[in-house]
Parts: structure tokens; C-alpha cells; sequence
């Protein structure tokens, strides 16, 4: 499956059992899928949430893989950006009459593929 016509190799960097929901931090992987690697980390590092701080690690990290690979740096995209939900810790909230309400900590696996262009 291709969303991108490309011939190249791809490399790919993951963060797993990271302490963020799978939803909020699709929001923000939503954004750089698809875009140039400098575009994308332009736009995360003006990203008010706080996922991004997360992705553009991994993004960074995908291209320094990439750079080892004597890749072309400047038509480096980002082909693949996804999230995947991760365990979840559960904790119990204490409520009225003794009760008590589970509360889920969730995490996340956060993977970011790049490819030249």
C-alpha cells in the first residue's frame, strides 16, 4: 500500500509507551503526515500541544537514521505517521459513600516512517 510514489528506501523511528492518549496525540500526527521533514518539524515546534514536543523527537530521530544512510536530507518526507494505543495503567479515583471509580493512565506507540521524495 502507497500514498506516496516512491522508489527510495524508507527509515523509521518509534516511541513506545508514551504517557499521552492515543486521541490527543493523533491530532497532532494528523498534521505532518505527508509533508516535507522541515515543514513538519516547523509545524510542531509551533504547536501548542503537547504532543508535539513527543513527535518531533521521533521525527528527528527517523531522519538522523535516515542521515546515516547517506540520504538526501533535503527531499526527505515524512510517508508514514501514525499512532497506536498503548497498555493503560488503572488507577481508582475515590468517590462519595466509599465508592470508588477506575480511572484510566493512558499510553501510546508513536511511529514516524520517512522516505526521499
Amino acid at each position: 500500500m502507497s500514498d506516496m510514489l516512491t522508489t527510495g528506501e524508507t527509515w523509521r523511528a518509534t516511541h513506545k509507551y508514551a504517557r499521552i492518549s492515543a486521541s490527543k496525540a493523533r491530532l497532532v500526527m494528523d498534521l505532518i503526515r505527508g509533508l516535507p521533514c522541515d515543514e513538519a518539524l516547523d509545524g510542531l515546534r509551533f504547536n501548542g500541544r503537547r504532543a508535539a514536543g513527543m513527535i518531533a523527537t521521533v521525527l528527528k530521530s527517523a531522519m538522523a537514521n535516515a542521515d546515516e544512510q547517506e540520504a538526501d536530507m533535503t527531499s526527505l518526507f515524512v510517508k508514514t505517521a501514525r499512532v497506536d494505543g498503548g497498555p493503560y495503567f488503572r488507577r481508582w479515583r475515590p468517590k462519595d459513600r466509599g465508592r470508588a471509580h477506575p480511572i484510566a493512565k493512558r499510553t501510546s506507540h508513536l511511529i514516524v516512517e520517512v522516505a526521499e521524495a
